[in-house]
């Protein structure tokens, strides 16, 4: 007897269609999709949501220097005229050091975002930035489900499906 669903689909592409959804799940807040399929990412997104409240707080606060090129007010480099060993003149990029406090995650926690990054997709906004949802999750995500015990996700059916009947659900964060 299969332990997951096989929705009609080779292991390859039902992986990559449950990816998806997990993935617009966690970056929409809810999702349209069949009963069958909203049941296995419900699996998955309450499994992600769980190890991230697990893990939120497990991290570090480490100074690091940071070496930044520097910004006029314009936001553009700032760059100084120099002379080469040979005689010839070029721009050079003024650069300036900095302390900066950033998070290092501990090895449980690290392996937890190694964990979330295989059941998920890499995403971009509207401006082609790279949404980072390991860091949604365990920021806003975790920080609103801390004092609740599983059940993250609820389904809402809608009826059937006009052309073949099959049960349309509304999958969404609680």
């Amino acid at each position: 007897m299969a332990i997951n669903r096989k929705l009609g689909k080779p292991t390859d592409q039902r992986l990559a269609m449950l990816r998806n959804q997990t993935t617009d799940l966690l970056v929409h807040g809810k999702i349209e999709t069949t009963e069958g399929r909203a049941k296995e990412v419900k699996a998955i997104a309450d499994s992600i949501i769980a190890l991230a409240i697990k893990e939120k707080d497990n991290f570090e606060e480490v100074e690091v220097k940071v070496i930044k090129a520097k910004l006029d007010s314009k936001g553009n480099k700032e760059t100084e005229k120099v002379t080469s060993k040979n005689g010839k003149e070029y721009l050079r990029v003024v650069k300036e050091e900095k302390m900066e406090k950033r998070q290092k995650d501990l090895p449980s926690r690290l392996n937890a975002r190694k964990k979330i990054m295989t059941k998920i997709n890499k995403v971009k906004d509207e401006k082609g930035n790279n949404i980072d949802i390991p860091a949604k999750l365990f920021g806003e995500i975790a920080e609103q489900y801390k004092d609740r015990v599983g059940g993250y996700t609820q389904i809402i059916k809608l009826g059937a499906r006009k052309g073949d009947n099959a049960e349309k659900v509304i999958l969404k964060l609680v």
